[in-house]
């Protein structure tokens, strides 16, 4: 199961795709949808978290707002 590293607190609103950039912050894109435009999208710091990102793990915005993590299954057969 997945386990809190950080609270941050964001409130999310809808048509934004909230996750964890590579400076450990939450970011949010605008979501595409029905064959809008291609290619790089925007980007906005929402928070700026800091967390440091372990290899092996997946780092996710969970539904409190807080920066949470999960082992990454990979291997199985």
């Amino acid at each position: 199961m997945a386990e809190k590293v950080a609270k941050a607190g964001v409130s999310k609103e809808g048509g934004y795709l909230y996750f964890v950039d590579k400076q450990g912050d939450v970011s949010r894109a605008v979501m595409a949808r029905g064959g809008g435009k291609k290619g790089k999208q925007k980007t906005e710091k929402v928070a700026k978290v800091g967390v440091k990102k372990e290899s092996g793990y997946l780092y996710f915005v969970d539904k409190a707002g807080d920066v949470s993590r999960a082992k990454m299954a990979r291997g199985r057969k």
